[in-house]
């Protein structure tokens, strides 16, 4: 290497140290913003899927959904009342949707408390509650194990309380003949159970006359097989004979029921109408002809029906 060539490699090293320095002067490295998680843990480290949608100061409404879905079954109640100022709150019961599947404490009790969990995490006072079925339940023993403190009013939608499965002391609730079926068809197969359900009584599209909606068909069976298969086999035994009646006696914030005429999966004599009756003060409403799916089929009368509870 001549002296040229020591020259003009000194520069050329010389030259990009500096320039390297300027652009650490010039250029800083900007500070990534924190990813915020869309998961709570459960008490049992559960992971817990939440969704939490419309303004954060405004009035918050949380919803609890059915057997076997997710929180995207309310996607029409909280876009409806997000849009209208209102900061909507729903998880994914563990074992299903996006949550954790333990193996264990797939039981109502831990429903409600998981249920505890997201109030407190997302920092919840003075909530609207929503139960849908088996969510129903999870709200009803909620209050049950944990009070009212962080609640302003409650609505049953098509819920399972106070006690859906026959027994000694409700005589005419479901047969446990369906609950055996329930759980058989549930081991044996149950994508075809979740299509059965769909296609037939959960929309009353077995009904004479009934236009059957594939869209709705497909996305029941979707949110069912996203659910783990010993957490959905667990979960019949809990919406099916827990018996939520000394939990509804706890209830002491205004409340609504709202129940199909037609609910072939959650009769309405024996858990609507029940329902109103030992929830003092409580309203009914009653959807002539409506099936058991009517956040879906009754969706713009139920969003109507929910917007005029909360906003009073």
């Amino acid at each position: 290497m001549n002296a040229f060539t020591r020259l003009a490699l000194a520069a050329t090293i010389a030259l990009g140290g500096a320039a390297a320095q300027t652009i650490a002067v010039a250029a800083p490295a900007a500070p990534q913003a924190a990813i915020a998680s869309p998961f709570v843990a459960a008490n049992d480290g559960t992971p817990l899927y939440v969704k939490d949608w419309g303004p954060k100061d405004g009035p918050v409404v949380v919803f609890s959904h059915g057997w076997p879905l997710n929180a995207d079954s309310w996607e029409s109640q909280m876009q409806f009342l997000a849009e209208r100022g209102y900061r909507v709150i729903a998880h994914d019961r563990r074992g299903h949707g996006r949550s954790g599947q333990p193996w264990a404490n797939n039981t109502m009790d831990q429903y409600a408390d998981d249920l505890d969990a997201v109030l407190r995490a997302k920092g919840v006072t003075r909530a609207t509650l929503v139960g849908f079925s088996t969510g129903g339940g999870e709200v009803a023993r909620y209050i049950g194990r944990h009070g009212t403190a962080r609640v302003a009013k409650v609505a049953f939608v098509s819920a399972v309380t106070p006690i859906m499965g026959a027994s000694p002391t409700n005589p005419n609730g479901v047969p446990e003949a369906v609950f055996n079926t329930l759980r058989q068809a549930s081991l044996d197969n149950r994508a075809q159970l979740y299509k059965d359900i769909a296609s037939g009584p959960f929309f009353g599209f077995n009904r004479p006359g009934a236009k059957t909606s594939s869209g709705l068909v497909d996305s029941f069976y979707v949110q069912g097989m996203q659910a783990g298969a010993k957490a959905t086999y667990e979960s019949i035994e809990a919406f099916f004979h827990s018996d939520f009646r000394e939990d509804l006696k706890k209830v002491n914030v205004p409340t609504l029921v709202i129940h199909g005429t037609d609910d072939q999966v959650v009769p309405i004599d024996t858990t609507g109408r029940a329902t109103a009756q030992l929830v003092k003060g409580a309203r009914l409403i009653e959807y002539a002809g409506g099936s058991h799916g009517i956040t879906d089929t009754h969706k713009d009368r139920l969003n109507q029906d929910l917007l005029d509870f909360i906003s009073k």
